[in-house]
C-alpha cells in the first residue's frame, strides 16, 4: 500500500496567512482603542440628549419668551418687547413683596434646618442602638407627598382648632392667627420645609461625619479635647465642602419655594396670603403666567430667580475662599 507523502504548505501560503492574522490582530487593536475614547461619550450622550430636550431648551425658550408680550389665551403669538417685561418688575411693588418673603422665609427655613441636620447626624455618627431604623425614620418627611405634609401643618396651625395655638393656650399665650399674620404666616410655612429636608440634609452629614478619619479624633482626644470641641476643631472644618453643598441646595430650594406657600394658602394660595404676605417668588410667577395669563411676564420672573442664584454662587465661594485663606494663615 502507497503511503502518502505529508503535505508542506508552500512559504507563500504560510506567509499569507500570518499577514490576514496580522491585520485582524490591527483591525481588532483600532476597534478597542476607539471603544476606549468613545464608549464614555456614548454612555454619557442619553444625559446630555434629555439635558438638551428637558432642560436647555425650556432655559433659552423661556428667556426667549421673555423679551416678549406673551398671552397664554395665544402663546404661539409673540410681541416683541425687549426689556419691558424685566424693567416692569423693578417697578412692581408686589415683585419687591415676593423678592423680601423668599428670603425671609429662607433664611427662616435653611438656617434652622441645617443647624438641626448638623445635631441630628452627630448624635447618628455615634454607636447607638436601633442606628438603622432612626436613619429609615430621618428620610420619611422626605418621602411624604407636599400636599400631605402641608394639610397636616395646615391643621396643626389652624386659628381655632390647631394644636400648635392649643399648646401656646396651655403656656398662657394668646391665639395667633397663623394664615393671615406676616411674621406667622412664614414661620409657618418654613416649618413646613424644615420637617421636610432636615432629616434628607442630616443623612447627607452623616455620610460625610463616616467618612472624617478616626485618627483626627484620636489625636483631638490625646491632647485633651472634649467631644463639643472635637465637633467644633475636627467635624466641623471636616464637613465644609458638604455644608457648602447643603447651603447651594437649600438657597435652590428657598428660592424656587412654591408646593408649600401654594397649598398653606388654601383657594387663593397663589396669592401668597390674603395681603401677599407669603407669596414667594415662584407663586408671584405662577400668578403672573397662569392667573393673569402674561406669560412674557411669568418668563422674565423665570430669568430672574435664575439670575440671582447666579449673583449669590459667587458670594458663597468667595465667604468659603477667605474662610480658607484665614485658617491657612492661622
Amino acid at each position: 500500500m502507497a503511503v502518502q507523502p505529508d503535505t508542506v504548505a508552500p512559504p507563500e501560503a504560510a506567509g499569507g496567512a500570518a499577514l490576514r492574522g496580522h491585520r485582524a490582530a490591527e483591525r481588532r487593536s483600532r476597534r478597542y482603542r476607539r471603544d476606549v475614547r468613545w464608549s464614555p461619550y456614548a454612555f454619557v450622550a442619553p444625559f446630555f440628549l434629555f439635558f438638551t430636550a428637558f432642560g436647555l431648551f425650556p432655559l433659552l425658550y423661556t428667556g426667549w419668551s421673555s423679551l416678549h408680550q406673551v398671552s397664554l389665551h395665544d402663546p404661539t403669538h409673540m410681541e416683541w418687547a425687549g426689556l419691558h417685561n424685566y424693567t416692569r418688575l423693578l417697578e412692581d411693588e408686589f415683585f419687591w413683596n415676593a423678592l423680601r418673603n423668599t428670603f425671609t422665609i429662607g433664611v427662616i427655613s435653611t438656617v434652622p434646618q441645617l443647624l438641626m441636620a448638623l445635631g441630628i447626624a452627630h448624635l447618628l455618627n455615634y454607636r447607638l442602638r436601633g442606628s438603622m431604623f432612626f436613619r429609615v425614620a430621618m428620610l420619611t418627611p422626605y418621602a411624604t407627598s407636599v400636599a400631605a405634609a402641608t394639610l397636616v401643618f395646615v391643621l396643626l396651625f389652624g386659628r381655632d382648632y390647631g394644636m400648635v395655638n392649643w399648646a401656646l393656650g396651655l403656656a398662657g399665650i394668646d391665639t395667633i392667627d397663623w394664615q393671615n399674620g406676616d411674621w406667622s404666616s412664614q414661620i409657618a410655612v418654613s416649618s413646613i420645609v424644615i420637617w421636610r429636608w432636615t432629616g434628607y440634609n442630616a443623612l447627607i452629614y452623616l455620610a460625610a461625619m463616616q467618612a472624617v478619619p478616626s485618627d483626627l479624633y484620636e489625636s483631638a482626644a490625646l491632647d485633651g479635647a472634649s467631644r463639643w470641641q472635637q465637633f467644633l476643631h475636627v467635624t466641623i472644618p471636616s464637613l465644609r465642602p458638604t455644608i457648602l453643598f447643603t447651603i447651594v441646595v437649600s438657597t435652590i430650594g428657598a428660592t424656587q419655594l412654591f408646593g408649600e406657600p401654594l397649598l398653606f394658602g388654601g383657594a387663593g394660595g397663589q396669592k401668597g396670603g390674603a395681603a401677599h404676605q407669603f407669596q414667594t417668588l415662584g407663586l408671584y410667577m405662577y400668578e403672573q403666567g397662569w392667573f393673569n395669563f402674561h406669560l412674557g411676564r411669568a418668563a422674565a420672573i423665570a430669568w430672574t430667580m435664575f439670575l440671582i442664584l447666579l449673583l449669590i454662587f459667587p458670594l458663597y465661594f468667595a465667604v468659603v475662599r477667605a474662610l480658607r485663606k484665614n485658617r491657612e494663615e492661622a
